[in-house]
């Protein structure tokens, strides 16, 4: 295994070919960050995972997720500006562990990003035909549903990726003032939110503040956790970034940060305005707004929902193209989806290929099954994270590491543990469905990667 693992400085130099004009500050990475964990999760789990699993203390499940993500968020810095390359987790696959672990890696981001985008814009539709419809709007469900739940397509919601996919494909520079205000509107309306609701806060409905017990917590704690997915698409971003050895790392803690403290005082809201049973709906904000009286804001909230999902979309068909961009490069699918446009300077036939699949899942697919890859495929991805750090560390200590995570091998350590518990908690059905989508990459791998790629 050791002898197909890639050098390095050869994945440096392969960076460094590719590298345009670094667009992405401290302040963009941030936003970036933000945007793309801060979606469905606050949006939609809040009240389902309070009325499912945790009663009040999803604001500890949410506490315990995010404890979790730091952790895996400090092994994801120090390889990131150790080997600051598109490819994320992929490339640092490659470089420790070798050539076959890096292509499976790299496919399994791919399926994660994939059907992310297309799950978050099937969610999309809903708070769409949600906020027509209080304005009298009401759209057939053959073109809300795909064909098989009943309808034709889901037009909006394939509409919606393919208009995200024509953005990224301006270029970064351009696209990313619009990511920016979309993630801004977004944050407006969830302070508007706090700011509105806390007044309702009534003591009283936090009690019983674990009616699910310690294991319900837990149990939230599995689920939310999947609310943080999104600032692991800052390694992908590395080769935009200014100044990558100190924005990434700072700004995959800021994005952390942020997302926790919304995520905990929303919780907190929810839970207090209304007893935990009534918020088993995926629109729990509005609801909770509507309940109170506070129909106005509701639409507004409402609104900035469509707006903040839409970030969501943005921040996965970027990561998913880089993936894609990086393993094109390395010849383990055709070098023409790593060319960049001279026009924009970004990969336009990959950032295509990811949201045309994406699109198609999102209009005609029951993604019940499809979404469950990124919920294994993404603590797997992980847990080889927190691996290599501890890996690289022994096979390359003379390999520059502008941060390096504190403790030495404990936080890494701790984080693998932490994706093997979450790992053991989820559905047989969702690892069914992961080793289906190995099971096509190993195709393609025989086929054609192991034919082509370069070391």
């Amino acid at each position: 295994m050791a002898s197909k693992r890639i050098d390095p400085s050869l994945v440096l130099r392969n960076a460094q070919k590719a590298e345009k004009d670094r667009t992405f500050g401290l302040f963009d990475l941030t936003i970036l960050g933000v945007g793309a964990i801060i979606g469905t999760g606050i949006l939609v789990l809040t009240g389902i995972v309070a009325a499912q699993d945790a009663g009040p203390a999803v604001t500890l499940s949410f506490l315990i997720a995010a404890l979790a993500s730091c952790l895996i968020g400090l092994c994801y810095a120090e390889l990131t500006t150790s080997i600051p390359n598109s490819g994320g987790a992929y490339v640092y696959s490659w470089v420790s562990l070798g050539r076959l672990p890096a292509f499976f890696t790299g496919w399994t981001l791919l399926g994660v990003y994939v059907t992310t985008t297309a799950t978050v814009a099937n969610g999309w539709t809903g708070y769409v035909k949600s906020f027509l419809a209080e304005l009298g709007v009401n759209l057939p469900n053959s073109l809300l549903l795909p064909a098989g739940k009943g309808g034709v397509i889901n037009l909006p919601a394939l509409l919606m990726v393919l208009l995200i996919t024509l953005l990224l494909m301006q270029g970064t520079s351009q696209s990313k003032f619009v990511n920016d205000c979309l993630v801004c509107v977004k944050l407006l309306v969830i302070l508007l939110f706090i700011v509105v609701s806390v007044q309702d806060v009534n003591p009283a409905n936090w009690h019983p503040y674990f009616p699910y017990g310690a294991r319900g917590v837990l149990t939230g704690a599995g689920t939310v956790f999947f609310s943080f997915l999104g600032f692991d698409a800052l390694a992908t971003s590395a080769e935009d970034a200014k100044d990558v050895q100190h924005t990434i790392p700072r700004a995959i803690i800021y994005s952390l940060a942020i997302s926790t403290a919304l995520y905990v005082i929303v919780g907190l809201i929810m839970t207090g305005a209304l007893k935990y049973p009534a918020l088993d709906i995926s629109e729990a904000m509005s609801f909770v707004l509507i309940a109170h009286g506070h129909w106005l804001v509701a639409q507004f909230v409402s609104a900035g929902a469509i707006l903040g999902i839409i970030a969501v979309v943005y921040a996965f068909i970027y990561a998913g193209a880089n993936i894609m961009k990086a393993m094109s490069r390395g010849g383990f699918l055709p070098t023409s989806w790593s060319r960049l446009s001279q026009r924009s300077g970004s990969p336009n036939r990959a950032i295509l290929l990811i949201g045309c699949l994406a699109a198609i899942l999102a209009g005609e697919f029951d993604l019940h099954y499809l979404a469950l890859i990124a919920n294994v495929g993404s603590l797997m991805v992980f847990l080889l994270v927190s691996l290599m750090v501890m890996l690289l560390r022994k096979q390359y200590p003379e390999l520059p590491r502008p941060f390096v995570v504190p403790g030495g091998k404990v936080i890494p350590i701790l984080a693998m543990l932490i994706c093997v518990v979450l790992l053991v908690t989820i559905s047989i059905e969702a690892w069914f469905s992961y080793l289906i989508w190995l099971g096509c990459g190993g195709v393609l791998y025989l086929a054609y990667s192991r034919k082509h790629v370069i070391a």
